[in-house]
């Protein structure tokens, strides 16, 4: 690794220990009944906080979105955390040396997956022309919320929180956006890690208590499953190739484990099912997309921590209902899917919670105050939760339009709308069994050993957490063969609803199996003095192994696939690809980031999205006239929003007209003009205008930006 790149991630680390330390006192309380105090949850939670603490401030007015005013912010919470806290006595020092242990796998996973980024570091296909135009908009805005930089003069219409936090981030380090976005993947792929760790010996260690040693392996398998596991997919790995686009029964096809791995394609194991996608995290960081389902992953897994906290305590603390209600709020404004389906989660386990403390009353009484305590908790939640998330909706419009019945009956077409029910014809798409059970056989066979394991073993508090999340899981990932949300989509009508809902099943219930596979094996090992058991031992080990083995292989093709067999280091300069690629656009770009503050508008030429137009938008922060048109059309939820500035655009580059270029660049207070490759390839450029009526500011060959008077 380059001396200078690992600098930054000493840099970008030692902020993350800083900001854990601080606010460990306060993560501590909530975390309490870990053994581990909740100590990598405290980095999480203090980044949060230092985040919607300036958003709230920004947004009033009352602070700027600066480093010192971060610096600030952050030294105020630390300080409001210890007034309220000064009075409880705080005991930290039997967790220190798993402190130090989780501080070192956090820092190793960053590194590592610095390390593997900067084999491929190019922020430059699929999504990630928007999540960095999100982030430095963000970067470059004073109050919130921030401008849209694919539409003038329109602020951000996307769940963006979690852009927002890592321009928090890139402020307070003071790394540049192009090096902090992959620094962020790798952070998100620590996070996943490192949680997984805390969450996985917490959950064991109350199986029996394990020495540190095995809490460090255990911990480590629980990390390496979450993070990097994919899916019994990895099957098609041992057969003859097969078409991706029409995919076959693998025992339909001819067995070659000496051609192994077959040409197998990593991608397949998220889109195996037509015209739908099931991703999940280890996916995700190897195509590097710093998108809000990815962003969300730190926060969704302090959720599932705390959700097991309250199986701990049993009785439900305000203080936990608060810090529920803050993280869901923040989930939804990172990724509004996830803040509505843990909202769900929570409402299952305090209604499980509340009905466990009642078990031993009579049937009506105890329905009665299983209802009263569930529905007051629940009120508690959602008025939090509203109150936490009022600002954000204020410019926020979500993108479904209904709630669709997948293959709706035929009485039922003609209503077409029904509340906020939909009703299409020709929108029926149903999952073969055989796709579904490859992509999820190995939770659903953890799951039913898990259950047939508890009927004749006393439960203990981790293995009600288990069971809840794995079963709440399971019907995230049936939810859509029934039902779906509409938006702009007609072919893969279904397919975001089943992304965003098998996504957090997936990380669910790989934390959920995990945890089964070790208990149900100590177990049984106690026991292995009957012929039964060990039989019974030797049996659910073959098949869970094997099954384990399936998932647990995916990062074999996946990282060299993504990261060209790691064989040609590059850095963790996101933008250097430019240098080769479009070499005038890289130091128009670098000079525009030197010398253009705030956000005056700069005209370039739009296109279509997952291609290099808006280029000069996303890579600095400028609002543009028009960007990527299918990501505009989403999230304003009309073609017409984005088709209508099509000839404007056109006109603003090849009009002779004088005054109607004028009174277009009033209409979008255009202050810049880019003229590069791009522009000179799609329009024919009335370049004599812009000396009329602008300023050359930046010249380089056939690249120019004007400036208009």
């Amino acid at each position: 690794m380059y001396s200078a790149d690992f600098i930054f991630v000493l840099k970008w680390w030692f902020l993350f220990l800083l900001i854990g330390l601080s606010f460990l006192p306060f993560t501590s309380k909530i975390f309490h009944p870990f053994i581990d105090r909740g100590y990598i949850f405290s980095k999480i939670i203090g980044t949060l906080l230092i985040s919607y603490s300036i958003f709230i401030l920004s947004y009033f007015h009352i602070l700027k979105f600066t480093q010192i005013n971060l610096i600030l912010v952050w030294i105020l919470l630390v300080v409001i955390s210890y007034l309220l806290l000064k009075k409880q006595r705080l005991e930290l020092k039997e967790s220190i040396r798993l402190f130090i242990v989780e501080e070192f796998i956090f820092f190793v996973c960053l590194l590592i997956w610095s390390i593997v980024r900067s084999y491929q570091p190019s922020i430059h296909d699929l999504e990630k022309f928007m999540d960095f135009g999100f982030v430095n908009s963000i970067l470059r805005t004073e109050y919130f919320p921030p401008r849209d930089m694919w539409l003038t003069p329109f602020s951000i219409n996307y769940y963006y929180f979690g852009h927002l936090f890592t321009a928090v981030l890139t402020k307070l380090s003071q790394i540049p956006s192009f090096i902090s976005f992959n620094l962020m993947i790798a952070t998100i792929f620590a996070f996943t890690f490192s949680a997984s760790f805390s969450l996985g010996i917490n959950l064991i260690q109350k199986i029996k208590k394990y020495s540190l040693k095995k809490l460090f392996i255990f911990g480590l398998i629980f990390g390496y499953i979450v993070s990097l596991a994919g899916n019994l997919q990895t099957i098609y790995s041992f057969f003859k190739t097969f078409n991706p686009e029409t995919p076959l029964p693998f025992w339909k096809l001819t067995f070659s484990l000496f051609e192994f791995p077959n040409a197998y394609w990593y991608p397949n194991a998220t889109r195996f099912i037509y015209h739908t996608i099931h991703e999940f995290p280890s996916y995700s960081f190897v195509v590097a997309d710093l998108h809000g389902h990815v962003l969300d992953i730190p926060i969704v897994m302090t959720l599932i921590a705390l959700c097991f906290v309250m199986f701990l305590e049993k009785k439900i603390r305000l203080l936990i209902l608060l810090s529920a209600s803050f993280l869901l709020a923040i989930a939804y404004m990172t990724n509004a899917w996830d803040g509505l389906l843990y909202l769900g989660l929570f409402m299952v386990v305090a209604f499980v919670l509340n009905f466990m403390e009642n078990k031993s009353k009579k049937e009506f009484k105890k329905i009665t105050q299983v209802t009263v305590a569930t529905g007051k908790q629940i009120i508690f939640i959602f008025l939090s939760f509203f109150i936490f998330t009022f600002i954000f909706n204020q410019n926020f419009s979500p993108f479904a339009s209904g709630i669709g019945l997948n293959c709706s009956p035929k009485f039922l077409l003609s209503l077409q709308k029904l509340g906020p029910f939909v009703f299409e014809n020709g929108q029926c798409q149903h999952s073969p069994w055989w796709q579904l059970l490859i992509l999820y056989g190995f939770f659903l066979y953890m799951v039913i050993s898990f259950l047939i394991f508890l009927r004749k073993k006393k439960s203990i508090s981790s293995d009600y957490f288990a069971l809840t999340i794995s079963l709440f899981s399971l019907l995230l990932i049936i939810i859509p063969e029934f039902f779906y949300l509409k938006d702009i989509y007609t072919a893969h009508f279904r397919a975001n609803t089943m992304f965003k809902l098998a996504y957090q099943a997936s990380i669910m219930l790989y934390i959920s199996s995990v945890y089964i596979l070790i208990r149900i094996i100590a177990s049984i090992r106690s026991d292995a003095r009957k012929l039964y058991s060990r039989v019974l031992f030797i049996v659910f080990a073959i098949f869970s192994f094997l099954l384990l083995f399936l998932v647990s292989i995916y990062p074999y093709f996946s990282i060299p696939s993504g990261y060209g067999n790691l064989t040609k280091y590059q850095g963790l300069d996101g933008i250097k690809y430019l240098k080769e690629i479009k070499p005038q656009d890289y130091d128009a770009i670098n000079w525009i980031n030197k010398n253009i503050e705030g956000q005056p508008v700069i005209l370039e030429t739009q296109g279509d999205s997952y291609t290099d137009f808006a280029r000069i938008s996303s890579n600095t922060g400028l609002p543009t006239v028009l960007g990527w048109i299918v990501h505009e059309w989403l999230w304003r939820g009309s073609y017409d929003v984005p088709s209508a500035r099509f000839d404007d655009i056109k006109n603003l580059y090849e009009s002779t007209n004088l005054k109607m270029t004028k009174d277009l660049f009033k209409k979008y207070n255009i202050s810049y003009v880019y003229i590069g490759q791009l522009e000179r390839e799609k329009y024919n450029i009335y370049e004599d205008k812009f000396i009329k009526l602008a300023k050359i500011v930046y010249s380089n060959k056939n690249t120019k930006i004007y400036k208009i008077y």
